[in-house]
């Protein structure tokens, strides 16, 4: 058995929690990611806990506590400022929705609440002593760096098939590849994702495309059909298999975004369809429209100062990232430091603003804005000075 010594400081402000079940006469261990990560060398968000103990008793023993799922058998410990998720051993069955379970079992053993879980890395356990609980061979497939169900994938995917997107998710993140059966098992069941809602397959899918293995991730998600079964993808494989040979990998949700947009070459009346059929907020839609409109204007023309002022710095830097990591030309430089060198970058910068248009005689409307932007494009265009002084001039020249 592996024993892991001196364990992170996360785990040891955990660690009273697990004694405090364990002096009760309940057993409790660490499960899951973080006991995955750990192994891995990786950053761990937060500490998951399992337990013989019933959510009932579980919140007698702590002072503060949370229903977060209690019907799950999940209850949320507060302890030293700190929120713990303790969850009592379980069995599931009968999944109607294939994503949540219609009843579950509590249990009081470890090893039928390990063989429920998606896949052997994460069906880990270590216990107060540091040892880990390996029951499937999850220890060897970190070492291989292989991704495989738990059990029979068939049927881990038909409990739950947002496993198949977080199969290719892992894959992307960990830098794993994907277990002969278990690859297969998502491609003969690749239809069961349409039973999940976009909102869970849209985070699977963003962590998947940003990981440092997501080209490869990609061509997985592409060879086994899961592509076939998520908004506005049907049928246009062909279209997106240009992103497993992509230059780089994209780093930001909104490159992402505009890299898939370009690469299905959607006209720019369809973008802000797609990105709500994927379920994504007004913020990243907007940053995503812009990119794709600056990226299909650099393909065609230089932009003009104004241009590029009315662009702004992240727009501009975000389409670089993209036409960068599509192997686009683009003299990214001579971009940056003609924008650099604007005298004005945004137009709270301006010298004047709408009340002092009306002080010299402009009335408010319609002609108050458009004289605001020619000012604004002058500006920018070094062909007016930004002072009160030569602002009021050239309002008087204009009347």
């Amino acid at each position: 058995m592996m024993k892991i010594e001196n364990l992170p400081k996360i785990f040891m402000q955990a660690m009273p929690v697990l004694k405090k079940l364990e002096d009760a006469g309940f057993e409790a261990y660490f499960v899951g990611g973080s006991v995955r990560d750990l192994l891995l060398n990786r950053h761990i968000h937060d500490v998951d806990i399992a337990t013989s103990a019933y959510p009932e008793e579980v919140k007698e023993l702590f002072e503060k506590t949370i229903d977060t799922g209690i019907k799950h058998g999940t209850v949320t410990v507060l302890f030293n400022r700190e929120s713990y998720e303790i969850t009592t051993f379980r069995t599931e069955s009968g999944y109607q929705d294939y994503r949540r379970p219609d009843h579950v079992t509590f249990v009081q053993n470890l090893d039928e609440d390990l063989k429920r879980r998606d896949f052997t890395i994460n069906a880990l356990a270590m216990n107060t002593d540091g040892e880990v609980i390996d029951l499937f061979n999850g220890l060897e497939d970190l070492k291989k760096r292989v991704i495989r169900a738990v059990g029979n994938p068939e049927t881990r995917f038909h409990e739950d098939a947002l496993r198949m997107m977080r199969a290719v998710r892992f894959m992307s993140q960990l830098e794993f590849n994907l277990e002969e059966n278990t690859q297969q098992a998502i491609k003969d069941n690749h239809k069961l994702l349409q039973k999940i809602s976009v909102e869970r397959i849209r985070d699977e899918f963003v962590k998947m495309g940003l990981g440092p293995h997501s080209r490869q991730a990609f061509q997985i998600f592409l060879d086994t059909k899961l592509s076939e079964n998520v908004p506005d993808f049907a049928g246009k494989s062909n279209l997106l298999a240009v992103f497993p040979s992509l230059k780089f990998n994209p780093t930001l949700e909104t490159s992402l975004w505009s890299i898939i947009i370009i690469l299905l070459k959607l006209p720019n009346n369809k973008i802000t369809g797609f990105m709500r059929d994927w379920k994504n907020s007004n913020a990243t839609t907007d940053s995503v429209e812009r990119i794709v409109e600056l990226f299909d204007l650099l393909a065609e023309r230089i932009p003009s100062d104004y241009e590029l002022f009315k662009i702004g710095q992240d727009t501009l830097l975000n389409t670089i990232d993209v036409a960068h990591i599509l192997g686009q030309p683009i003299d990214s430089k001579v971009l940056v430091d003609r924008y650099t060198s604007l005298p004005i970058k945004n137009a709270s910068e301006l010298a004047i603003d709408g009340r002092f248009l009306i002080q010299q005689g402009v009335r408010p409307g319609p002609k108050l804005g458009i004289m605001l932007d020619k000012i604004k494009e002058k500006v920018v265009s070094n062909e007016l000075d930004n002072s009160e002084v030569a602002i009021k001039k050239f309002i008087k020249e204009q009347n």
